[in-house]
């Protein structure tokens, strides 16, 4: 949610935020307007309360025509009151309604235009040269380690089976990625993959991102889309200790996505697919250490990509592509040698106080006053990355060089070769 304070304060700043954007800025003035009415209307309940609580005392003193006309007048308020409260309570569900639909405050730097129109930060390692390069699906079909046909067969499109090879690579791939998480001071966790609607609401993902989610309306509970969703719920409506700095977990989970409106795009393979594993990282930590804790979640994502040795590059999202909670992101990009171009294989989001709003997770500042966290996120390892690991250490033969810090995970295993 926005601050409302600064929304009194500065409403031109979150226009202009909505306009980086490419969004209306129509949900901010209905916002103010509604803030405006809930004060108003909070005005007069309370004033009424007041007058109310008054009288009360008032008529044990009366007696003959004023304690007639006292109480004639308490029976009269009691009802108006009840009036004004039911009319103060439905302006403060307007409000949180209009507070939902403004997305988070783009920060400062944060390149305007919509997806095309990131600015790259800097590329990383040597494109493999490798003639006509085999796609992760050929690769993997020859090694036996992914099955979408027989995923197609049990589940429909953009399912798939990882067998062999193919299960012990994510598997080791997500082991190694916990493992970097535990070393830099993670807490390891194994998260819900169904969490209640305010859960889902608190993360932003029942907005714009609705239409991405599964939802189970006999049991009203949403399949997650990453574990963010179950790792910032974790702490909601409660006051969580940060005076030793940030609390970072590390979550695995297995994630849905409807891929609503992608008809048609990228159904080759495991590179868009319904459901994925994936190794999540999240922080929460005060609002003054939420720049720091991004540029860290940074470096943990490309300490991985430096492990698995595959070439990426580093973006810096442009507004219109952030998301409805995020204030900044930067994705990193690996090099997919079969379609000569860059695929997005992880992304981590600046929040600052917008979820931790929505979920109520404060802390307590110097003075010992609760204060709202910030919350960051950032992809440590999924299964779209085994697309650039196949695909850049492929070998003329057919075989896969396995990453040496890989290696450990799969029996010391240094290559993997095609099956006849």
């Amino acid at each position: 949610m926005i601050d409302l304070r600064l929304l009194r304060e500065d409403p031109e700043l979150i226009r202009a935020s909505q306009r980086l954007r490419g969004e209306s800025t129509e949900v901010v003035d209905s916002l103010v307007r509604a803030d405006e009415q809930r004060r108003a209307a909070t005005q007069r309940f309370e004033s009424m309360r007041a007058e109310q609580k008054s009288l009360s005392k008032q008529v044990p003193k009366a007696s003959g025509d004023e304690r007639v006309a006292l109480l004639a007048r308490t029976k009269e308020l009691a009802a108006e009151v009840k009036v004004a409260e039911a009319e103060a309570a439905a302006a403060d569900e307007a409000l949180r309604v209009a507070n939902l639909a403004v997305p988070n405050v783009v920060q400062d730097g944060v390149p305007p235009g919509g997806e095309d129109d990131f600015i790259v930060l800097r590329e990383v390692g040597d494109r493999p040269a490798i003639d006509n390069p085999r796609d992760h699906l050929e690769i993997g079909e020859a090694l036996k380690a992914i099955d979408t046909e027989r995923g197609a067969k049990v589940s429909g499109s953009r399912f798939y089976f990882l067998t062999g090879v193919g299960a012990l690579l994510q598997l080791a791939m997500l082991q190694l990625a916990i493992a970097q998480a535990v070393e830099h001071g993670f807490t390891p966790s194994i998260t819900p993959s169904l969490v209640k609607p305010e859960s889902m609401e608190g993360t932003g993902y029942l907005g714009a991102h609705a239409s991405e989610i599964y939802h189970l309306p006999a049991d009203d509970l949403y399949l997650v889309g990453t574990s963010e969703v179950a790792l910032a719920a974790y702490h909601a409506n409660e006051i969580i200790d940060l005076e030793a700095g940030p609390s970072r977990f590390a979550g695995w989970s297995s994630c849905y996505r409807r891929e609503a409106g992608s008809y048609g795009k990228d159904v080759r393979g495991i590179l868009r697919v319904h459901q994925f594993d994936k190794v999540e990282m999240f922080s929460f930590c005060r609002p003054d250490q939420a720049a720091d804790e991004h540029l860290k979640l940074l470096a943990m994502e490309e300490e991985m990509l430096a492990k698995v040795e595959i070439p990426y590059r580093v973006i810096d999202v442009a507004a219109g592509d952030l998301g409805t909670s995020a204030s900044r992101k930067f994705d990193c990009e690996a090099w997919v040698p079969s379609q000569g171009r860059y695929r997005e294989v992880t992304s981590t989001s600046n929040c600052t106080t917008f979820q931790a709003r929505r979920l109520n997770i404060r802390y307590r500042d110097e003075d010992g006053k609760p204060q709202t966290a910030a919350t960051l996120n950032g992809t440590l390892a999924t299964t779209r990355w085994l697309i650039p690991i196949l695909e850049n250490h492929q070998q003329p033969d057919g075989s896969v060089r396995v990453p040496k810090a890989l290696q450990p995970y799969l029996g010391g295993r240094d290559l993997l070769e095609p099956q006849r």
